[in-house]
């Protein structure tokens, strides 16, 4: 059976999760706080972030996008139909090396910043203006079905939009507004967010049946 060292919270997590749940299996779920990481999990990646997936073979996944692209791989090329699965990667790999800086300063502001919360939020707004264009066009960011790209970004502006939640709504970006709530209220996302207590080492961990029945809604497949 697969492993999951996964923190409920968290957006990567959250991203790890969601390519997951496209598929028919089953999952030994690990939930962990980031304030106490278990030793279990440190063996096999040091680097002690989450995601962690152990495949049933045993192959160690730590990085949320190779974790989704994995998943994706066992899938469906559908998840990839617009731009192919590298044009997506480097998309969603810029975004991760310049909106969630931006995102961590506004969300997590500190006395001692050099500028106010706001000074970030605004950086941040170029990459929600470029957002909301693609989605003047079509139900998802690259076309009319949900694609990798929309699975990784979605939990970052998920975040992003809960720092301020009735500023983000009342902005001039109405099918960002529109797209978000959409992933809100679906199952593809609130399947993945069960609540599970703290894992115990030595404990078999919460058992986890994914199911590809949200794949067929959101692919046309």
């Amino acid at each position: 059976m697969h492993t999951l060292y996964s923190f409920r919270r968290c957006p990567y997590a959250m991203r790890g999760r969601m390519a997951l749940s496209l598929l028919d299996t089953q999952i030994e779920v690990r939930e962990i706080l980031l304030r106490d990481k278990p030793a279990a999990m440190l063996a096999v990646s040091p680097k002690g972030t989450v995601p962690v997936f152990i495949t049933a073979e045993g192959q160690v996944i730590d990085e949320s996008l190779d974790l989704v692209i994995w998943a994706i791989a066992e899938n469906s090329p559908q998840w990839t139909k617009y731009g192919g699965l590298a044009a997506q990667k480097i998309y969603i790999e810029k975004f991760d090396q310049e909106f969630k800086p931006l995102l961590d300063a506004y969300k997590y502001d500190r006395r001692n910043a050099e500028h106010p919360a706001s000074y970030y939020r605004d950086l941040a707004l170029p990459w929600l203006d470029e957002l909301e264009q693609c989605l003047q066009k079509h139900n998802y960011l690259l076309g009319d079905i949900a694609q990798m790209q929309d699975i990784a970004l979605m939990p970052f502006i998920r975040q992003f939009a809960f720092v301020d939640k009735q500023w983000f709504d009342t902005q001039p970006r109405p099918n960002l507004v529109r797209w978000l709530e959409a992933w809100l209220n679906n199952d593809l996302f609130t399947s993945i967010m069960t609540k599970y207590d703290q894992w115990e080492e030595g404990t078999r961990g919460e058992i986890w049946r994914t199911s590809a029945d949200h794949r067929s809604k959101l692919t046309g497949e």
